[in-house]
């Protein structure tokens, strides 16, 4: 009995410090914005950018998580530079930065512990077995908002780019912000800096928004891929800048047999009104993770500039999965190496088990309202033999050649798919008269109507 009194006792004084904490919020707040707020600062925090934080961030959540069903909780930093090691996030919460605020990445990798590699890769992405924690992460998450007044997020990765150029790192590089099996996810209004290695990777997650946020990395760093939605469902970016050395979208779903096994494909994505600069890589690349496949993706009024690819295709032998019903419209291009670009020939793999009769099935590709100027190369477009990428369409498309443009202006093998308006000239693959391609007249319904309006 005295021990069952002891327990009752012990959950009373959890449930009296939770309302207390709880009670001393903000009070009742507009729509979509939370009950209860605290600064960084009062756990301890100091923005001076030398001393180390991860003990305050990492108490504050936790405090916090105790107000989920309260109202939820926003966790406020303020202007300052304020270093951390990683923390993860929890749920009905908000992380808000305001102006002026940084969050800085310990260049410490011993204040990066190791875990699992994601179960649709099998591996780390880098090197076999674990992979360094992620700066900012959280699993089985509902309705996390990373906002505030252009904040900032800064991975301090110089340090992980040195290491893996010259080949000494052990594990994988983690990633800037990941989120797993979570859902109703809305970043907005922040800066992302120098990521390790890939920015914003939301896996496994539904209904995510991303809006107006800046990423911005050296061109020739690398793999820091822009945003990499990864076998999610119902996601939403617009309004978003890049500058990225790697592809400033990637669309992603797992990683030969593992990606297949995993089975959860990346659909019903919409992109649009990005401005990305990426001299080696795409604009927006489907793949080469695609195992788990990938579906309905839409990318309307777009530009790029001074980058390699616009919507690019990117599998192989081995990867299996599916790249089907994908619109592109009204696209704005400047500066660029190909306009189209489909591979078939993509070779990296996990391990040596990657099954060699798993290929991918490509099929329902749609271009249109494409101009692009400064242009060396219209297309190259690489199937796989004996699986060739069909459904190809292009309408209304004008790529003008820079003046040391490659006289071949198509080079195509393992295509299939109409052409109409498409100057220059498009290969014979893509010859065949068709007509003005399709756009789904539908629009998805991703995320809330519009954006809670928070101020901390």
């Amino acid at each position: 009995m005295a021990a069952r009194g002891a327990a009752l006792q012990a959950v009373l004084c959890a449930a009296v410090v939770s309302l207390a904490l709880c009670a001393g919020g903000i009070g009742a707040s507009p729509a979509g914005c939370r009950k209860h707020v605290r600064r960084v600062t009062e756990y301890g925090a100091v923005g001076d950018g030398r001393t180390l934080n991860t003990d305050a961030f990492v108490r504050a959540v936790s405090d916090l998580s105790r107000c989920a069903g309260d109202g939820g909780a926003a966790l406020v930093v303020p202007a300052g530079r304020w270093l951390t090691g990683p923390f993860n996030l929890t749920s009905h919460f908000t992380l808000f930065l305001h102006r002026g605020a940084e969050i800085l990445a310990s260049q410490d990798l011993e204040d990066w512990p190791l875990i699992a590699p994601l179960p649709s890769y099998g591996r780390g992405r880098d090197e076999p077995g674990p992979r360094y924690s992620n700066f900012i992460g959280g699993s089985n998450l509902t309705d996390v908002i990373i906002s505030g007044n252009n904040g900032t997020i800064n991975g301090q990765g110089q340090v992980w780019w040195d290491k893996f150029h010259a080949k000494e790192l052990d594990y994988t590089r983690g990633y800037l912000l990941e989120l797993l099996y979570s859902r109703d996810i809305i970043i907005s209004n922040v800066t992302f800096v120098d990521a390790p290695s890939w920015n914003l990777h939301p896996t496994y997650c539904t209904n995510v928004t991303i809006s107006g946020v800046t990423i911005l990395a050296p061109v020739h760093s690398p793999n820091t891929d822009g945003i990499d939605p990864d076998s999610s469902s119902h996601v939403k970016i617009e309004d978003c800048y890049i500058v990225s050395g790697d592809d400033c979208i990637a669309v992603k779903s797992g990683w030969d047999e593992y990606g297949i096994r995993f089975n959860m494909p990346s659909q019903h994505i919409v992109v649009r009104r990005l401005t990305c600069i990426s001299p080696t890589s795409a604009m927006i690349a489907l793949g080469s993770e695609m195992s788990g496949g990938i579906q309905d993706v839409r990318v309307e009024d777009n530009i790029a500039i001074n980058t390699e690819s616009a919507v690019r295709i990117k599998s192989g032998v081995g990867r299996g999965g599916f790249v089907r019903d994908v619109f592109v419209r009204r696209l704005s291009l400047h500066t660029m190496k190909w306009v189209f670009w489909m591979t078939g020939n993509y070779g990296q793999h996990p391990d040596n088990s990657s099954d060699p009769k798993a290929l991918p099935e490509v099929t329902g590709i749609n271009y249109r309202d494409v101009f692009a100027e400064n242009v060396t190369m219209a297309g190259r477009m690489e199937g796989i033999p004996n699986d060739p990428y069909t459904g190809i369409c292009m309408s209304n498309v004008t790529a003008q050649l820079a003046p040391k443009a490659k006289k071949l202006q198509w080079n195509c093998t393992d295509v299939q798919g109409v052409a109409y308006g498409v100057s220059p000239e498009p290969c014979p693959e893509l010859g065949a008269e068709g007509k003005p391609c399709t756009f789904p007249d539908e629009e998805l319904v991703i995320g809330p109507p519009e954006l809670p309006k928070c101020t901390y």
